[in-house]
């Protein structure tokens, strides 16, 4: 990673601090976004830059075009062109459809699908000089199998999946890799929030019995970011403990 630049979107807390760190600890220099929380941003660029390497935070609403772009550029201009993209910033919103309010399914697919579109696509004229760039979208076992009560997450998962399909197949030519994270039940803000009753019920579809640590999610975005994932594209790694196969 050594002279490499990654952007981490969602990039401070959970699996995306987890992320940026192991980027950086590796010899990356890393630009973060988040949404608003700037102490978690404070908090995590104190840990990058920990390891050695440059760090940069940026505010920005990933499904805000005009927004994205201008991020991307002020963190182009901070840090330099980009190698890596890691998009990662996700909410939930969390209920049966039937009584989901369609801001709240519209929200999340804004935030989780299409800030990855528009962020991949504010990065991807530096990928294009280079004819090189690795991009990882954070996906979910909930985009593969579904998940009762998470209609709008599940939906924009599945469709990081396509996206990320898409891209591979349009960008291999030029020598660019795409490829999807997808995460079971991992130790985050998320899963914290759930009940302990429901999470244990939840963990008894885990053939390995555990939940994950966001530390193995980010693992997986090292190697898939790395020069030994170069013949790899377009696919999913499931980070799940067996959960779906």
């Amino acid at each position: 990673m050594k002279g490499k630049i990654a952007l981490v979107t969602g990039g401070t807390r959970g699996i995306g601090r987890q992320v940026a760190v192991k980027l950086a600890s590796h010899g990356a220099d890393v630009a973060l976004f988040f949404a608003g929380n700037r102490e978690a941003a404070g908090e995590t660029l104190a840990e990058v830059r920990a390891q050695g390497a440059r760090a940069a935070a940026f505010q920005c609403d990933v499904s805000d075009g005009a927004a994205v772009a201008e991020a991307v550029q002020q963190a182009r201009n901070a840090l330099g062109p980009f190698d890596i993209l890691v998009n990662n910033a996700g909410i939930t919103r969390d209920g049966l459809a039937m009584r989901m309010k369609e801001e709240d399914f519209r929200r999340v697919l804004d935030v989780n699908l299409t800030g990855a579109f528009l962020v991949a696509k504010a990065v991807m004229p530096d990928f294009l000089k280079k004819r090189a760039g690795r991009i990882i979208n954070i996906s979910s076992v909930s985009g593969l199998m579904g998940n009762a009560g998470q209609a709008n997450y599940a939906a924009a998962k599945a469709g990081m999946i396509g996206l990320t399909k898409t891209l591979a197949k349009e960008l291999a030519p030029r020598g660019i890799t795409v490829n999807a994270v997808a995460p079971g039940f991992v130790k985050t803000e998320m899963t914290a929030a759930m009940k302990e009753d429901a999470l244990a019920q939840a963990l008894k579809a885990v053939p390995l019995g555990r939940i994950g640590e966001a530390e193995e999610v980010a693992e997986a975005v090292l190697f898939l970011a790395g020069d030994g994932a170069a013949y790899i594209t377009g696919a999913v790694l499931q980070v799940d403990g067996g959960l779906y196969m």
